[in-house]
């Protein structure tokens, strides 16, 4: 079974310029989930998906520079294009989407999520938060009786996806067009796992969260 990586990213972001190689805290972003991704065996290939070779100085030695079209660095372009472009560019049984934003990604989540997705007993699996809070939707409680308001701890947790990571074999994007299919794992991440760089208030968080665990290591 082939199992192939992918990190889609580009240089010319938006809402934060720049922010896949700002520094935080010492390193470029990128580095962090570049690192992360380098040390997980269980990937056969792993692609750094980019239309600008001026991130190749940031990539480790077994990273791989893939150069994708230019157009698809454009703001309106989806998500599901850029993996279209991707599995047409590299063959694979099981793929695997990461994404720098998220740097604090842990190898070890990837290697559990990963192994249930190769194990055959799912066809997807994704990262996500538990929230078990009173949560609302469409101007009415989603998770609790206004009338019997139980303490948060005995709510059913509502998950939420996040960017960490996406793995997914090739059936599932082919013949679904998705990125999760019809029988996928959730992975629970931590907090410091979903921290998610889009804006300057992002990232100002994410130095915050990279000091501190700095400190603990």
């Amino acid at each position: 079974m082939k199992v192939v990586s992918f990190i889609p990213i580009k240089l010319n972001n938006q809402r934060l310029p720049g922010k896949n190689i700002m520094d935080l805290e010492g390193r470029p972003v990128c580095d962090y989930l570049f690192k992360t991704v380098s040390q997980i065996d269980e990937i056969d290939e792993k692609y750094v998906y980019c239309s600008d070779e001026a991130i190749k100085p940031y990539m480790p030695e077994n990273l791989t520079f893939l150069k994708r079209d230019k157009a698809l660095d454009d703001y309106l372009v989806k998500g599901l294009d850029i993996i279209e472009a991707f599995v047409n560019d590299v063959d694979a049984d099981v793929y695997v989407l990461t994404h720098v934003t998220q740097p604090f990604t842990k190898a070890q989540s990837i290697r559990n999520a990963l192994e249930k997705v190769t194990s055959g007993e799912y066809d997807s699996a994704f990262s996500a938060v538990a929230l078990q809070d009173y949560m609302w939707y469409q101007g009415k409680p989603f998770n609790y009786d206004l009338t019997d308001i139980v303490r948060t701890q005995e709510l059913e947790p509502v998950y939420m996806e996040t960017g960490a990571f996406f793995i997914f074999r090739k059936e599932v994007f082919t013949k679904m067009h998705r990125r999760i299919g019809e029988k996928p794992y959730i992975y629970e991440i931590d907090q410091f796992e979903a921290v998610d760089i889009d804006t300057r208030e992002d990232f100002e968080f994410a130095k915050a969260v990279a000091a501190y665990l700095k400190n603990i290591e």
